[in-house]
């Protein structure tokens, strides 16, 4: 359902406009991708990648079903979940080839809400289908792995990605930048810097403090109370290792530059956003990250799990999932001051994203202009991109599957936004688009052609590289 409620927890007055902003036409030219290799983090992103895995087919004679949308199939040729290790499994699932999730669900969530919710508990599996549709008479074919990446059949799904971008495999982490972030500048966060490990608040919070050029990495999981704010200063890369996860947390981006965030788990965030980049920061990357909330609390619990607000500029978001939430990516905001901070800035590339399960904003933009490319949208229940205030989307090879409104302006009432590229999609069993305004044909100043996969191919190729990776 579309939520009615007006940008709650990153607004701050209603600002009736008589004009819109209109963004500005730029023609595409030919100079070469913008594209920036990071060479030097002092944290080697070049990691040994893991073997193919086996590859188990379930026959539909071997799946049981439970109750509401789960199904079960045993016995799993090894132990997973326990009571004293809920999250000790490594198997994954796939239907016709894309993984479904989230993982270590709970069971009654798997019965009562399915889509895609999976348990490997004791020697069982307990999983739902995509839509909800029974795996016995829907003619999908499912597999599972216990470790690594798999696909539908006896080969790991193609990993090709763009020759200038992040390779699409199990364990290598992003380590050339492109679009937005490599505008007006580069970002290279802490570059040079001497790394240090933190891995209680307390040191987090210490290590990411002040402008100086810093390396933190982040080793197993760091909590705070829901409401609890982090200040991240300038020229700073924050790197999870692996398993790590940042919970309860609001990393603040305010009035800063320079920063690269990959490969953290980011879970609950109750005030905001998980992280909120505001207040004329700009250059920063996020880069193989995982967001997700609990969303037994309502809409009006947890925060986003990205916002860009307030004059902020050249941001690239890449490689990421998204999932299991209300609410995900707000670009812009509404405020007394916002037409003056926002005009000419919000420049931001959200390229080879994973959102699924997530109600609306993949992202929503007010004022401001987004590049979208190779993102893959995954059962939507409200909107997956919205455009208001002015604000421009141009899309590149998109792939939407079961979203009830793929691109939208009709919003609250709001002064409409505008896109670009719709053509250039791929809908799969989608609702109708909702656009009430005229298409633009904007286009991002830079180059980006050869950076581009197909749309046909984005569901394999995000679903294998998005996400976190193995940092040791």
């Amino acid at each position: 359902m579309q939520k009615t409620k007006s940008l709650n927890k990153m607004t701050f007055g209603s600002l009736a406009l008589s004009t819109l902003l209109l963004i500005g036409s730029c023609s595409k030219n030919a100079d070469k991708p913008v594209t920036v290799p990071i060479n030097d983090l002092n944290a080697s992103q070049s990691l040994a990648t893991t073997a193919s895995p086996t590859v188990y087919t379930m026959d539909v004679a071997s799946i049981r079903k439970d109750e509401g949308y789960a199904y079960k199939v045993s016995p799993i040729p090894v132990d997973g979940d326990s009571n004293t290790a809920p999250t000790a499994s490594t198997l994954k699932v796939y239907e016709n080839g894309v993984e479904l999730g989230p993982a270590h669900s709970v069971h009654a969530d798997i019965r009562d809400i399915g889509k895609g919710r999976f348990s490997h508990w004791s020697n069982g599996l307990y999983f739902s289908t995509s839509d909800n549709s029974s795996p016995l008479t829907n003619g999908r074919k499912y597999t599972y792995t216990l470790t690594g990446t798999a696909s539908s059949g006896a080969t790991a799904p193609s990993t090709s990605a763009p020759a200038t971008s992040t390779p699409a495999t199990g364990s290598v982490l992003s380590t050339v930048l492109t679009g937005y972030a490599a505008v007006n500048g580069t970002t290279t966060g802490g570059k040079g810097a001497t790394a240090v490990t933190v891995s209680t608040l307390a040191a987090f919070k210490s290590a990411v403090a002040g402008n100086s050029p810093k390396i933190v990495y982040v080793s197993g999981t760091i909590s705070g109370s829901g409401l609890t704010p982090v200040y991240v200063g300038s020229n700073t890369t924050i790197i999870g290792k692996t398993g790590a996860v940042i919970q309860s947390l609001n990393l603040y981006l305010f009035t800063v530059s320079n920063i690269i965030i990959q490969n953290i788990t980011f879970r609950n965030y109750v005030t905001e956003c998980g992280i909120y980049v505001k207040f004329q920061s700009h250059h920063v990357w996020i880069d193989h990250c995982d967001f997700a909330t609990d969303r037994s609390h309502g809409w009006d619990y947890w925060g986003k799990d990205i916002g860009v607000a307030e004059g902020s500029d050249y941001v690239t978001i890449s490689w990421n999932k998204f999932h299991d939430t209300y609410l995900s990516l707000l670009i812009g905001s509404i405020s007394s001051d916002a037409v003056a901070a926002n005009t000419g800035k919000l420049h931001v590339t959200v390229h080879h994203n994973y959102w699924y399960n997530v109600s609306e904003r993949e992202p929503t933009l007010v004022f401001g202009s987004i590049h979208m490319y190779n993102n893959y949208h995954l059962n939507n229940d409200g909107y997956s991109i919205g455009a208001r205030y002015g604000g421009t989307v141009r899309t590149d090879n998109e792939y939407f599957s079961g979203c009830k409104k793929p691109l939208t302006t009709n919003l609250d009432g709001d002064p409409v936004g505008y896109f670009s590229g719709t053509t250039t999609n791929i809908y799969s069993n989608c609702g109708s688009n909702d656009i009430t305004s005229s298409l633009s044909s904007w286009v991002p100043s830079y180059s980006y052609s050869s950076v581009l996969d197909a749309a046909a191919n984005v569901p394999a190729v995000v679903t294998a590289g998005a996400g976190v990776k193995t940092v040791n």
